[in-house]
């Protein structure tokens, strides 16, 4: 897995690439929880997220509750193929907030700002 960082509109914007999987998921809420602590506003990128397994789905989880209890938000961008279908499956669509752009889920980040 890698991470990737850029901002718009005061958005941390955070491109997930790869597998999301047991094997990586302590350092995605590691990573996360550090990038909440200096901005609560996120949108995670995850067009590029190849798999992602249930313990991975479980960091998202902590790091939508960590953003929520610090004040922010937290929005999904371009979830598709194998990752949409585990978020359909496990009912995760219903915790999230998922949009098809970037600048969609930026865009209702700062509505509630």
């Amino acid at each position: 897995m890698d991470i990737t960082r850029s901002t718009l509109n005061g958005v941390q914007i955070i491109e997930v690439k790869g597998r999301l999987t047991a094997d990586c998921a302590e350092n995605y809420k590691q990573t996360l929880t550090d990038i909440i602590a200096k901005n609560n506003r996120l949108v995670i990128d995850l067009a590029k997220l190849e798999y992602i397994d249930s313990t991975g789905l479980g960091a998202m989880v902590y790091i939508l509750q960590q953003t929520l209890d610090n004040g922010g938000e937290l929005k999904i961008a371009r979830l598709q193929g194998k990752s949409r279908i585990v978020f359909d499956i496990t009912k995760a669509y219903k915790i999230f907030d998922i949009f098809d752009t970037v600048e969609e889920a930026v865009a209702a980040a700062l509505k509630n700002k």
